[in-house]
């Protein structure tokens, strides 16, 4: 059976693909596949510093596509998690060093090799976002509540769309307390104007940070809601869709409580 390649984009940058791409592979991974996450930046390079493997780099992807090494050597394998492997990106080349076609023929190789293949995509509507879409079976398309994501997010399922590849959204950095005051778009506002399926909701975290800093795995930080959301919506790739979609709520202080239990007794 052939693995499934997942392309996880946006358009807008800034909205945490990479954190996404690298929580949804880890949880994959504990789920027990063989998961190869690709950065697919080429020039700049984030996920081998979110996942903490920066300093493992000997091949990238710019060299497994064209030939000057196996996909093994590329794949560097997860400190933490096992099954988990990192295609870095290459800093010292160009977008347009590898193209559509070529990149089409390394994904038939990366289906043989893996269970799930997640493809960090660049930001924009160009090369690299051609790169990372061609040999995709899915997208998971990540906005965040504000507008300019939101008209961003509907102009990258246009394309999906019209290369035939099915999207499903996330939306990231929810503040519960900012949209019940009606200062944030609400994720129902967000897939009223998409219209595609929603595959997660994930809240503002600030551990999100610490993760990052740190190379430690979101998903493995019990206390963290963005870490559990980015969890679940690995269950639902995994072949759990029937998941209940949990919606961030804001916290009730103490003075909140009180009100409402005293409207209550009214």
């Amino acid at each position: 059976m052939e693995g499934k390649i997942i392309v996880i984009t946006s358009g807008k940058g800034g909205v945490g693909k990479t954190t996404a791409t690298a929580s949804i592979g880890a949880a994959l991974a504990l789920e027990g596949k063989k998961v190869a996450v690709v950065d697919m930046d080429i020039g700049l390079r984030n996920l081998d510093v979110v996942m903490g493997l920066e300093n493992r780099i000997v091949f990238n992807i710019v060299d497994a596509v064209n030939g000057k090494c196996q996909t093994q050597q590329a794949a560097i394998k997860d400190r933490k998690i096992d099954n988990l492997f990192l295609i870095p990106a290459s800093q010292s080349d160009n977008k347009n060093v590898i193209t559509p076609a070529a990149m089409k023929k390394f994904c038939v190789l990366l289906r043989k090799e893996f269970d799930f293949v997640l493809l960090d995509c660049p930001a924009g509507i160009e090369q690299g976002f051609e790169n990372s879409v061609i040999g995709a079976d899915q997208a998971i398309v990540i906005c965040t509540p504000e507008v300019s994501s939101v008209r961003d997010a509907d102009r990258v399922i246009g394309l999906l769309y019209a290369k035939s590849v099915q999207p499903k959204l996330l939306v990231n950095r929810i503040v519960p307390e900012m949209v019940e005051r009606g200062d944030m778009l609400s994720h129902e506002d967000v897939v009223d104007v998409l219209s595609i399926d929603l595959i997660g909701l994930v809240p503002m975290d600030e551990s999100v940070i610490v993760s990052t800093n740190t190379g430690a795995h979101l998903i493995q930080n019990n206390k963290s809601k963005a870490g559990q959301a980015f969890r679940r919506v690995a269950l639902r790739l995994n072949g759990n869709a029937d998941l209940p979609i949990e919606v961030p709520q804001a916290k009730k202080g103490f003075w909140k409580k009180i009100g409402f239990g005293l409207s209550r007794n009214k």
